[in-house]
């Protein structure tokens, strides 16, 4: 099975920025934690991070037929990016949505996703563990 896991903006400064809310961890150790257990599951992984919607939606098309399920945490875009639901809605897989908050607790413009009702599935709230149970979600 291969799985593709897109970050999304500032997913780059993860350790870095807002360590209080988002973790203390980088992106790189974020993704090694991810590869450990898709290895565990015999997932065939590949993982991207893009800070622009457009390059995100290009993933997203181009996982059609080549990705068994996707994984995307699309930060702030998941409360406007109608482009973003709409590339989900069409690729016609699997796709899970996590975030590292629990955006439900946060701020109010946070609290709304346009990428949830064209998911399979939404996970938030664990840190970096969100990534970790979608991978077993998707693996199932």
């Amino acid at each position: 099975m291969r799985v593709l896991v897109i970050h999304g903006p500032n997913l780059n400064l993860l350790g870095e920025r807002k360590p209080d809310v988002y973790g203390t961890q980088t992106l790189a150790e974020v993704d090694a934690r991810i590869a450990q257990v898709a290895s565990e599951l015999k997932l065939d992984l590949r993982s991207v991070q893009h800070n622009s919607e457009g390059a995100i939606v290009d993933e997203l098309h181009a996982a059609r037929g080549a990705y068994d399920a996707v994984i995307i945490n699309p930060g702030a875009y998941t409360h406007y990016a109608y482009a973003i639901a709409d590339a989900i809605e069409a690729i016609g897989i699997p796709v899970i949505e996590v975030h590292l908050s629990n955006i439900f607790a946060r701020e109010s413009f946070r609290r709304v996703s346009v990428v949830s009702a064209v998911c399979a599935g939404t996970i938030s709230g664990f840190g970096a563990d969100s990534y970790l149970l979608a991978l077993r979600a998707a693996a199932r």
